[in-house]
């Protein structure tokens, strides 16, 4: 399993928040629904994206973008200074759509089945997908993208954008979960376009990939012991073992692998098996014993010192907190309306 390959494993859509938005001009719609990655595909038009405090990104039709911050932004059509928009929507956690004052929203937003809007043929049609959520090995990836990572059509045209523009409004058996792996698809697209692309105009403000990400596809040697750690971070891995799987001294390969990944071997190992483990303790209640052994720790203790130096808490409290983040989101209460209830896919 490559580094790239592993951590897409993670931010896999699951009931992921989709939405087919067609607009005519004047229009601007401000998102404040902390989604922590948002994709957004413009398939006819233009659109302009104004993240507050930084400079807008002009979008054209084809072109794809993906936010990897949960911060509020400003989307608008393409013809127009955003800073002279005023919004006719807020976008709010969990989709709710309400006006600029938190009232009823006006706007004719239902256009049919997952599409929303000002007009059912609006000039300006944006495919919207958003992540409620990654998991921490996810947030690894999303850490190292820029906090907008735009691919022109011209650089990269993927075939996915029409097959999702085609599905989008479909309702067949499996349709959620068609569209889900859809979204997957064009999020895998961008940042592996990305990937092999450090100095594109793409990310212009953006280092460009993070050493391990570099290394994966460049490095034989380091991306077949990043393979090995993420395959299988339960063995009990040393810099001398990994080196032999890998056919170096273990001196070599110490330097090899630092200067190719920005860290040694066995912080980079730690960190992986802790970000493993952080997953691993929200997806259901296995023992902190069992966790602790399924990412090499032999002790408890151990593990419980090292995920709590890593996460600021330990494994109980971190799991504790995840459980309390879910039932406050099905517990939120409603108000204005639903962007849901109009038509976005949800699983």
């Amino acid at each position: 399993m490559d580094a790239l390959t592993a951590l897409l494993n993670a931010p896999r859509a699951h009931g992921a928040f989709l939405l087919r938005v067609t607009m005519t001009a004047p229009w601007a719609v401000r998102v404040e629904d902390e989604a922590p990655l948002s994709v957004v595909a413009v398939t006819a038009g233009t659109a302009c994206y104004a993240p507050d405090g930084a400079p807008p990104v002009r979008l054209a039709a084809g072109d794809l973008l993906l936010v990897a911050r949960p911060d509020p932004y400003l989307f608008a059509d393409g013809g127009a200074d955003p800073a002279t928009r005023t919004p006719q929507a807020v976008i709010h956690p969990g989709g709710r759509c309400a006006t600029p004052g938190g009232g009823h929203l006006e706007l004719p937003a239902h256009q049919g089945v997952r599409t929303w809007g000002n007009a059912a043929e609006g000039r300006d049609v944006l495919l919207v997908g958003t992540y409620p959520r990654v998991s921490e090995v996810g947030a690894r990836l999303l850490r190292a993208l820029p906090p907008a990572l735009v691919v022109r059509a011209a650089e990269h045209r993927t075939r996915l954008i029409d097959v999702l523009a085609d599905e989008i409004r479909g309702e067949g058996i499996g349709q959620a979960s068609l569209l889900d792996r859809l979204l997957d698809g064009l999020t895998v697209s961008a940042i592996r376009h990305w990937a092999a692309s450090p100095a594109s105009p793409a990310a212009p403000a953006s280092p460009g990939p993070p050493g391990w990400l570099r290394a994966a596809g460049t490095d034989p040697v380091v991306g077949a012991a990043l393979d090995l750690v993420h395959e299988e971070p339960a063995q009990p891995w040393t810099v001398a073992s990994l080196a032999r799987r890998v056919g170096m001294s273990r001196a070599g390969f110490a330097r090899r692998f630092t200067a190719a990944v920005g860290e040694p071997p066995m912080t980079y190992l730690t960190s992986w098996r802790l970000a493993v483990a952080a997953d691993r303790l929200r997806e259901d209640d296995a023992p902190v014993f069992r966790v602790a052994a399924e990412v090499g720790y032999a002790s408890p203790f151990t593990f419980s010192t090292a995920f709590k130096r890593h996460h600021g808490v330990s494994p109980l409290a971190y799991r504790r907190q995840g459980a309390a983040a879910r039932d406050g989101a099905a517990d939120a209460p409603g108000g204005a309306p639903d962007v849901a209830e109009e038509g976005p896919v949800t699983s």
